[in-house]
């Protein structure tokens, strides 16, 4: 056994680069079927509903397993759990590449999300045991960049791959993501585990797992059906009250998995606020934008995908440096300033037309790309450096969730008001129509363009006046999620950590690691 102050400088570089290939596989699988959706439907013959099911019942089961996973890697060793998750990811993936029925494809889709969700927090954990303290803050935020652009690199590649070859080819990219990880790891990755014995607390994670899924569940589900939908409302109601009752029994508990007070610790709640908030913003703009690059430019998927890539250049250039640049200027200046540029970005898109040309969208995407890369970063160390090295497993996993809850908040609550306003300015031109045709033309800008290809002299302007309400739609959308991020700049300046108490944590923790000599990291 040896302590991470033994791995030398090489092959600490060494585990972080096999650490951000297992996430770049989890991040890119989240967002990079959405682009392969049209040539699955024509593939499988899903429905509308089937289609959703298919991309959500992967971020379903990846939000509501991810506490309990960063546990057991805590208990049993992060680096056997990372293996089992990769071998889960990457034999699900392989399935779905022989699949061509709708239903099976939902199924593995949610084992692909169980093997996620045993993936992401460890290879967080991994880097913040691996590294020293005078490290870390860089390593976590080249690990914050990754995790933001994965997204964006994945929508790209999957676009380059649909020009040449089908959907299962996008399940074939995390088959090879997979094994790579898998073969990279075994050699590579040290072994790192709590060096006290972590009970395991399976009714806690009972209840945060199924209270999570109801919250997900209605999230996702509200767009579609109606935010005071019977079936919306119970599942946001039963989530409520799991997680309700997760929380009280968490506090009685000798040993919790997640001790709820945890988030009245500065670094801990306001950095498990901040990137709840930014996701809320970026993955309802990805959602957002992807449909305006394609429906109203008329851009295909790989030029959409092309035309975020400066948002994830500008991720991966700067995240690895806001760690320090957050240790010489202080969370609050930093996290709350790369907010309010992400604000600013978002007013940016606000502006955009059914004729704007590329420039416009460019410049939006690189300071929506800055304001990202100081936010995130700063945030996730945060709450890394809030907890003890045998709590990495679940501060990684609070991390990851943040994430993904506010994502699924971003994508529901920004698209419903981008709906809302479309609906309502298609109405006076659909009123003609017939019902099947106007209520279809209303539901989306996809099946307009397609209404209008039959309407003969009045689908050209049927198609215009789509255009003009998606775009109306959008700017309204994209101001509710920059008034977001100028609040939430706000929070952050007020109430983040102040330098010094980040500094106090991290000496604290470095202090008991060292102390600690069960916390082995072992080959």
């Amino acid at each position: 056994m040896a302590s991470h102050t033994e791995l030398t400088p090489a092959h600490r570089r060494a585990v972080l680069g096999v650490m951000c290939l297992a996430l770049m596989m989890v991040v890119a699988a989240v967002a990079s079927l959405n682009v392969a959706l049209p040539d699955l439907a024509r593939g499988t013959g899903a429905t509308q509903s089937q289609l959703q099911w298919i991309v959500d019942a992967y971020a379903l089961v990846f939000a509501g397993l991810l506490l309990p996973a960063g546990a057991l890697g805590d208990r049993f060793g992060r680096k056997g759990i990372l293996l089992i998750g990769l071998v889960v990811f990457g034999g699900a993936s392989l399935a779905a590449v022989f699949v061509n029925e709708p239903s099976t494809l939902i199924g593995l889709r949610a084992v692909i999300g169980v093997g996620a969700a045993l993936v992401m927090p460890t290879t967080l954990s991994i880097i913040t045991n691996v590294f020293p303290p005078e490290e870390r803050g860089r390593a976590v935020g080249i690990w914050a960049g990754i995790a933001g652009a994965g997204a964006i690199i994945g929508l790209l590649v999957s676009g380059a791959l649909l020009e040449w070859f089908s959907w299962p080819s996008v399940f074939a990219v995390n088959v090879t993501l997979a094994a790579l990880a898998f073969a990279a790891t075994i050699p590579i990755v040290p072994t790192s585990r709590s060096p006290r014995r972590v009970r395991l607390d399976p009714i806690g994670a009972l209840l945060s797992s199924l209270g999570l899924f109801g919250l997900v569940f209605a999230i996702i589900e509200a767009p579609q059906e109606g935010w005071l939908d019977p079936l919306v409302l119970a599942g946001f109601g039963l989530g409520a009250l799991l997680l309700v009752a997760f929380v009280l029994f968490e506090l009685v508990r000798e040993e919790p998995m997640l001790d709820p007070r945890l988030f009245a610790r500065r670094g801990f709640g306001v950095g498990s606020l901040s990137l709840t908030l930014q996701f809320f913003a970026q993955f309802g703009f990805l959602f957002i934008a992807l449909q305006y690059l394609q429906f109203v430019l008329g851009y295909s998927p790989l030029e959409a995908g092309a035309s975020i890539l400066p948002m994830a250049l500008m991720l991966m250039a700067i995240s690895p440096r806001a760690p320090a640049l957050a240790r010489r200027l202080g969370v609050r200046l930093v996290g709350g300033a790369g907010l309010a540029l992400m604000g600013v970005g978002f007013l940016v898109f606000t502006t955009l037309g059914v004729d704007s040309s590329y420039w416009r969208f460019g410049i939006g995407a690189l300071i929506t790309g800055v304001g990202l890369a100081l936010a995130t970063a700063p945030a996730t160390t945060a709450i890394v450096s809030s907890l003890p090295a045998h709590r990495q497993g679940i501060a990684s996993a609070v991390n990851d969730l943040s994430r993904e809850v506010g994502g699924a908040f971003g994508i529901a609550v920004l698209g419903s008001v981008l709906n809302s306003g479309y609906r309502s300015d298609m109405a006076s031109a659909t009123a003609g129509l017939p019902q099947p045709a106007g209520d279809a033309a209303r539901d989306s800008i996809a099946a307009a363009a397609q209404v209008a290809q039959q309407a003969g002299p009045r689908g050209a302007a049927l198609l215009e006046q789509a255009e003009h309400a998606f775009v109306s739609g959008l700017s309204t959308s994209l101001l509710v999620g920059a008034c977001v991020l100028f609040a939430a700049s706000v929070l952050v300046a007020l109430l983040a950590p102040r330098r010094e108490q980040v500094e106090q944590a991290e000496s604290r923790h470095s202090d008991r690691r060292s102390a600690a000599t069960p916390l082995s990291v072992s080959k």
